[in-house]
């Protein structure tokens, strides 16, 4: 983050503060329901996992055809077969 991304977060975040701290204790429930209802709604991306990939860890599990790379028949084109 940079340190102008920074102060417009903590300006923005001290904005929203002040507003909040006007408003009723019941109007501000209000607003606290609808910030669990955004988290949940729009959940954090959990992080990679940090365990590295293992080459063939699943060889001769999965079979694919000798003629997967020919090219499709002109039937598959026109929609005849």
């Amino acid at each position: 983050m940079t340190s102008s991304t920074a102060d417009t977060t903590h300006s923005q975040s001290e904005t929203i503060l002040e507003k909040l701290r006007e408003l009723p204790e019941t109007q501000q429930q209000q607003v606290l329901d609808y910030i669990e209802f955004l988290a949940q709604k729009y959940p954090k991306p959990q992080p990679r996992s940090q365990k590295p990939r293992v080459a063939g860890l699943h060889r001769g599990k999965v079979w694919i055809s000798d003629d997967f790379n020919d090219p499709l028949p002109p039937e598959y084109w026109s929609g005849q077969g």
